[in-house]
């Protein structure tokens, strides 16, 4: 599958936020999208997901060469596309397994309930959720960790084409970055999907392989190139002008 992110320009409460934005995204490639707090980097992945209180007012967002910046956040989800949130939604009263047969049944996945139960197991295992947070709703009275880990079982159930996460690694200690890490390259080298990661920090690349970095500035993206450049902003912070 392949996203193109077109000249995109996002307001949000009608404020320029997203300044003509291009990226492009094919399978199995890993896309790391960095730069300081209020450089656009969230506003961006909520337009690609299409939140409805952002408005696109120019540039387009493709699928496979096809305009999707008109259709709901639900048909994009249906389409492939998957958004990990910087600060997951607590809903009590949702229990995280009939969310995730739900959300599994809605985007197409077709394996038995057996088959679901066991993938659920197996991938919560491997994410360290305990055990009891599975019987409980969704994300209620998680930690930030737990919300983080629970939002990578959720790509794991979905299997999505496009996955973007949003700071998956913020709020966790360094065993769980690395587990988090380890287990979104997995599930992303199981399913060829394309990945869009975004992050203040260079340690979770430490456990990835990405090809693609681009620094965001001031709603624009102001310098591309590969893992080479981490070690610059290590040491030199971001440089713009």
């Amino acid at each position: 599958m392949l996203l193109e992110i077109k000249n995109l320009h996002v307001e949000a409460e009608g404020k320029e936020i997203v300044k003509g934005v291009s990226l492009t995204i094919k399978d199995g490639e890993q896309h790391v999208l960095m730069g300081p707090n209020g450089s656009g980097k969230t506003t961006l992945a909520k337009a690609i997901m299409g939140h409805p209180q952002l408005k696109i007012t120019e540039g387009d967002i493709l699928l496979d060469g096809e305009s999707i910046k008109e259709l709901k956040p639900n048909e994009r989800a249906k389409r492939g596309i998957f958004l990990e949130f910087q600060n997951p939604t607590e809903i009590e009263g949702l229990g995280m397994m009939n969310f995730l047969n739900t959300a599994r049944g809605a985007v197409g996945r077709t394996q038995s309930f057996k088959e679901f139960m066991g993938e659920v197991k197996e991938t919560s295992e491997r994410l360290k959720i305990k055990e009891d947070l599975m019987g409980r709703s969704l994300n209620h009275g998680f930690s930030g960790g737990e919300k983080k880990k629970t939002e990578i079982l959720q790509m794991a159930i979905l299997q999505p084409k496009i996955a973007i996460l949003d700071e998956p690694d913020s709020g966790l200690d360094v065993d769980a970055v690395k587990v988090v890490a380890e287990n979104v390259s997995a599930i992303q080298k199981k399913t060829d999907a394309g990945l869009l990661l975004i992050t203040h920090y260079s340690r979770i690349l430490n456990y990835m392989e990405p090809r693609f970095l681009h620094i965001m500035h001031d709603g624009r993206i102001v310098r591309e190139g590969g893992k080479e450049l981490i070690e610059d902003i290590e040491k030199n912070g971001y440089q713009f002008g």
